[in-house]
């Protein structure tokens, strides 16, 4: 009869194998880049876009912005901005003359932009032509009265 080599003998129950380390490592690394690449398409899905194409240009522009802030505050125009029942945009201008244009874009970009026109309401309002969906919007406008202008920007829910 021939003899045969007897089996390796197992390890107790509680010994820290090779295997072990290999299933605790792949294990570990597998959830990390699992959580990153989730983390990454949110964070991708999710991106409203710059504020600025260019850093440097928007530097070298900011005290003009400056300058046309301060001339359009000088207006003394109050001009608040609201969301009526319905969904429509409306502006109080402070006497007749006045023209409103603009537009409303979604804050992460996930609805198309809807352009504003606007017409005035029998208490002298200027009030959108078009509601805006459900929703939070930046809403921008210019105000126009001849050769004088104000540009806002408001976020209404």
């Amino acid at each position: 009869m021939m003899e045969t080599a007897p089996l390796a003998a197992r390890p107790p129950a509680g010994t820290l194998t090779g295997r072990k380390v290999l299933a605790m490592m792949v294990g570990f690394f597998g959830v990390v880049i699992a959580v990153n690449i989730t983390m990454a398409r949110l964070a991708s899905g999710t991106f409203g876009g710059t504020v600025v194409d260019n850093s440097y240009v928007a530097s070298q522009k900011f005290n003009g912005w400056l300058a046309q802030a301060r001339a359009q505050d000088q207006l003394g125009w109050a001009t608040p901005v609201a969301l009526d029942a319905a969904r429509h945009v409306s502006v109080t201008v402070p006497g007749p003359g006045f023209a409103v244009t603009g537009s409303a874009h979604h804050p992460l970009g996930r609805a198309p932009d809807v352009a504003l026109q606007f017409k005035a309401d029998a208490s002298g309002r200027l009030v959108a032509t078009t509601p805006l969906p459900a929703g939070r919007w930046q809403v921008r406008l210019t105000i126009r009265r001849g050769a004088e202008t104000k540009r806002l920007a408001e976020v209404l829910a």
